[in-house]
């Protein structure tokens, strides 16, 4: 992942953006002085998201040990540590639009989905957790409990990320507001673990938007009849165990440091978007074969 890429998609889309922004932003009438800041909002945002490949465990070792020393050239009117925190939060809203818009892959006709855990503190220390209060839950993965929030993420046989949704760590992954938004952009058959095991109601109103979810059955449950193609795929299904492999332990996705919910955000959208940057994403075909699985 190079600096200068992330600097000319985010330059680009910020001239866009801000002028659009401008257009439609709603005032009272009234004057107000308008301060502008040191670095742009490209400058911000590129600064966020070679973050997470820059190897540090911190941003602020990342900020003061390596921006402030190595990447004067680069950015020449830094400012400190403290005025960038302040900064990073105004980039929130341009960076998520930025995710949304100019990063996220286009579905292929198959697709990938499971949910990632996000924990904020240990579960042993949740009364005393102030950061999330009122918005994190505890909830349950095939490892044990946790304190947090959940990644929902859908990719493509490619490894790119097509959709994503963050929610409380007790959200089901099967839950039906989760996966109505999730697969908005989403078409063909989507391959889940059996937590995405869904009612007949839930699978009509996928299915009539296109999107049709296979999964394993329980040991409980009666056998059914599943094509070979569709076997096969859900032998692939640990691909998306390895892009969560890549988010967590390449890309710092998850830490316990957080000291606001602005700064948790940023940092897990900012993430993501650094592993759409990333040139060697995992993937169970070569590029050129992608065509022949598009429904």
């Amino acid at each position: 992942m190079h600096l200068e890429e992330i600097f000319y998609e985010s330059d680009e889309f910020c001239k866009d953006f801000e002028k659009q922004f401008a257009i439609n932003l709603l005032t009272d009438g009234e004057g107000k002085r308008k301060c502008g800041f040191s670095l742009s909002m490209s400058e911000i945002m590129t600064i966020m998201i070679y973050y997470h490949e820059s190897g540090y465990k911190t941003f602020k070792d990342f900020y003061e040990k390596h921006v402030l020393i190595n990447m004067t050239r680069d950015f020449r009117k830094l400012v400190s540590y403290n005025r960038f925190i302040e900064l990073r939060q105004k980039a929130l809203f341009p960076l998520f639009v930025f995710a949304q818009l100019k990063t996220m892959a286009s579905c292929t006709g198959k697709s990938f989905i499971d949910s990632f855990s996000l924990e904020v503190c240990h579960i042993k220390r949740v009364s005393s957790h102030k950061v999330f209060k009122g918005l994190a839950k505890i909830g349950k993965t095939s490892v044990g409990w946790f304190y947090g929030f959940k990644l929902h993420l859908a990719i493509n046989p490619n490894g790119e990320i097509i959709a994503f949704c963050i929610t409380p760590g007790n959200v089901a992954d099967n839950n039906e507001t989760v996966l109505l938004k999730i697969t908005k952009k989403l078409f063909g058959k989507l391959f889940g673990d059996k937590g995405y095991l869904i009612n007949k109601d839930l699978f009509k109103k996928l299915y009539a938007n296109g999107v049709e979810m296979v999964t394993r059955i329980r040991a409980n449950m009666d056998n059914k009849f599943m094509h070979v193609t569709d076997k096969l795929m859900l032998r692939k299904r640990g691909l998306i165990e390895s892009v969560g492999s890549v988010l967590k332990g390449a890309l710092s996705l998850e830490h316990s440091r957080h000291r606001s919910i602005f700064g948790f955000c940023s940092h897990i959208i900012a993430s993501l978007v650094a592993y759409c940057f990333r040139e060697n994403k995992p993937s169970i075909m070569k590029k050129s074969e992608v065509g022949a699985l598009i429904c």
